[in-house]
């Protein structure tokens, strides 16, 4: 390709044409927290931060570092826009690759990330509310908040072996610095060492099983390696199987550490215990609901190829195998010689070509779900039981988390079973996780936001024992965290209930479809974990309700404003009203899986 031509498609890609978006136009949520990101760097490099601050205090109360991420994350909200492209009238968004099939649009980014950019708005509000961060500390956790959100947003969309690893390592390295913002604390500093520690250590890991899987697939573009997956599975000999098992293993390494899953946890209730709450309620929402994001792309883009691009590779006849080049429509290529004499012997590619496509890749599914089934329910299984025995609230949640992304992984192998057979049982189970991860954004931003409202009037107290009879002094947080806990739990009329309810009925549903034992396995794992993770939430709510008051408690020391109440309520009404009004959700959930 000429200079000229490879311009002009370049062009073609940035700003679109003929009516079609360009990769800028649908990049644009990304851009504008760029832009506050920019925006907060050159207040502070221009020395205007205290000038501005004085002026929006004078005039709203609030200063420049907190303006700039709460209107930058829901100016990026409205670009995003979900209620045009996930309704049901609106027409769905068609999957579309860019910046030359780097990342994906297609409507589960688009759920996602408006899932991500909700998020970081109302974790806005709450830390201005809560105090952390203070006006000197502000602007250098907002922007590492903006920054990690950026890479999050880049997990949701990533489309090539390269943007998944520097989207995690965006996502990451600035995880590390805000578990240790505490300044002062040696529990808060431990918490980022051993964040930092365990995070290099399996980024190192994961980046060597993505190499891996590049070197013998010869591409790191998913829906390419998907497609010579497929052709030359079958002629793959032991010592090629055993390196794409090592490959695949490793990458889950990588991902079962943003997971918090078993046996990569053990970073997350040192830090959850170390860092301040507001930073506990980030990592445990929005770096679960990215790293639940990237799982799916990484597993079905690698195992599955979407149905308008799998039924152009199956439109050619057996001698021609298919492949995708990156940001294009799959082109065929035609073997050299389409009549082979009968003393040839065809390619095994030829033979394989015959099948569909996805029916070929389903050994590349069947893997991936067994593992991911596996590390489901050992993760929700161990982080039910060892939250038994914590009387730290914040690490108890973080056992609680643990158990949460367990629950969500089950999804993904209920998922993978019926890839190939059944596109209406991958809407069903991974409509059925969004809608999840839709309930569990306000159950545990809800919970986190309580921890650290209490903690300020109690004086900085955390431990369970110090919640004893708090129903008397602070009624409406007692009444919303109960309200939390029990919709973790899952239990009816609240909406933690319609979430597990889905991704278990899609568990049965694919047992029902391909009557493999193990996905009935993970359902009644998943089932007896719901009724085990009662007990410990329990243990809170008798605490704050049943147990007396001590004597020597002195009184709580509330802040003057009715703001924080009001925010919490606002945030547990979601946990009761999803329960009986849960349509919308579920139709937006649906229609985000449905390109997949």
């Amino acid at each position: 390709m000429e200079l000229n031509q490879l311009l002009e498609s370049l062009r073609l890609d940035l700003l679109g044409s003929d009516g079609h978006p360009g990769s800028l136009a649908l990049f644009a949520p990304e851009l504008t927290l760029c832009v506050a990101i920019v925006a907060m760097l050159l207040v502070r490099v221009f020395d205007l931060s205290r000038w501005l601050d004085d002026i929006l205090q004078r005039w709203l109360g609030i200063g420049f570092a907190f303006l700039f991420t709460l209107g930058g994350s829901l100016v990026a909200l409205g670009l995003a826009a979900p209620w045009l492209h996930l309704n049901e009238g609106s027409g769905i968004t068609d999957r579309v690759e860019i910046f030359t099939g780097m990342l994906v649009y297609d409507p589960l980014a688009i759920y996602l990330r408006a899932i991500l950019l909700l998020f970081v708005a109302l974790f806005a509000i709450f830390t201005k509310l809560s105090g952390i961060p203070d006006q000197e500390d502000g602007p250098d956790i907002y922007t590492l908040v903006l920054g990690a959100t950026l890479g999050m947003c880049l997990m949701v969309s990533a489309n090539h072996l390269l943007i998944i690893f520097l989207a995690v390592e965006m996502a990451s390295v600035p995880s590390y610095a805000l578990a240790g913002i505490l300044k002062g604390r040696s529990i808060s500093s431990e918490a980022a060492l051993k964040y930092s520690i365990y995070g290099a250590g399996t980024a190192g890991v994961m980046l060597y099983g993505l190499s891996l899987l590049a070197g013998v697939l010869n591409s790191a573009h998913l829906p390419t390696m998907a497609v010579v997956l497929a052709d030359k599975l079958d002629t793959f000999g032991s010592g090629e199987i055993m390196i794409l098992v090592l490959a695949g293993l490793m990458v889950s390494v990588g991902l079962a550490f943003k997971l918090s899953a078993v046996p990569f946890h053990f970073w997350c209730p040192d830090v959850f215990e170390g860092a301040p709450a507001e930073i506990n309620a980030f990592l445990s929402v929005a770096s679960k609901a990215a790293a639940l994001g990237l799982l799916v792309r990484v597993a079905f883009g690698i195992g599955h190829l979407p149905e308008a691009l799998a039924a152009k590779i199956d439109k050619p006849a057996p001698h021609v195998a298919a492949a995708i080049a990156p940001g294009e429509t799959p082109v065929a290529l035609v073997s050299e010689d389409p009549h082979p004499s009968p003393q040839t012997k065809p390619p095994a590619t030829v033979a394989a070509a015959k099948r569909p496509v996805n029916e070929r890749l389903q050994p590349v599914c069947d893997f991936i779900a067994r593992l991911v089934a596996l590390l489901a329910v050992i993760t929700c299984t161990f982080g039910n039981l060892a939250a038994y025995g914590q009387t730290n609230i914040k690490r108890l949640m973080a056992y609680s988390t643990i158990a949460h992304a367990g629950y969500m992984m089950m999804a993904v192998p209920a998922a993978l079973a019926v890839a190939s057979t059944s596109p209406q049982g991958v809407e069903y189970a991974i409509g059925g996780l969004l809608i999840y991860l839709g309930i569990y954004l306000f159950m545990n931003l809800g919970a986190f936001a309580i921890i650290a409202f209490l903690r300020n009037a109690c004086g900085g107290s955390e431990e369970v024992d110090d919640y004893r009879g708090l129903i008397h002094s602070a009624p409406v947080y007692v009444l919303s965290m109960t309200v939390i806990l029990f919709a973790l739990v899952g239990l009816p009329p609240l909406a933690g209930f319609i979430g597990k309810f889905a991704i278990f009925a899609a568990l049965i549903d694919s047992f029902g479809k391909t009557g493999e034992a193990y996905l009935l396995i993970t359902v009644i794992i998943g089932g007896i974990n719901t009724v085990v993770s009662l007990f410990y939430y329990l243990r809170v709510v008798r605490a704050m309700i049943i147990e007396p008051e001590p004597e020597e408690r002195t009184p709580l020391a509330f802040g003057s404003s009715w703001f924080e109440g009001t925010y919490v309520v606002a945030v547990t009404i979601p946990t009761v009203v999803l329960f009986f009004s849960w349509s919308l959700l579920s139709e937006w959930a649906t229609a985000a899986a449905q390109k997949l």
